[in-house]
């Protein structure tokens, strides 16, 4: 599983990802206590992806109330404050096999990346040449 996320990671263009702060906390606490890493080590984790990301956001006081808005539905806390965090970005988009495909809130669907076959969403930022060839084809530029 690793490495089908650190491939789709590559696949994904930089630029137009965001990464909710949520999800460092998160990574830190699961290589602390589940993958036994020390602190030091998965805080170095941490600033890695920080660093790999050009649009992180924050868990402003808007998107936790609209989090807690959120989790009076079957969703947990931190999962809504992830999925909070990328409506207020303005993404259309979340990849997270945690939370219920094609859900959708405040106009983001969240999308299973490990589902097979991949969503029509997902597959046209994963394979943007054949996006433009199929639009070339079409008789448009």
């Amino acid at each position: 599983m690793q490495d089908q996320s650190l491939d789709l990671v590559k696949r994904l263009s930089a630029t137009t990802m965001v990464l909710p702060v949520q999800v460092l906390g998160e990574l830190f606490s699961l290589l602390v206590r589940k993958a036994g890493r020390t602190p030091s080590d998965a805080r170095n984790a941490v600033l890695y992806w920080r660093n790999a990301f050009n649009n992180l956001t924050d868990t402003s006081a808007e998107v936790l109330l609209s989090a807690v808005d959120l989790a009076q539905s079957k969703v947990s806390f931190w999962d809504a404050v992830i999925l909070s965090a990328a409506a207020e970005s303005g993404c259309q988009m979340l990849l997270s096999e945690d939370m219920q495909d094609s859900f959708v809130w405040k106009g983001v669907m969240v999308i299973n990346p490990f589902k097979q076959p991949h969503s029509p969403m997902l597959e046209a930022i994963l394979d943007p040449v054949s996006c433009l060839g199929d639009h070339v084809k079409s008789g448009h530029t």
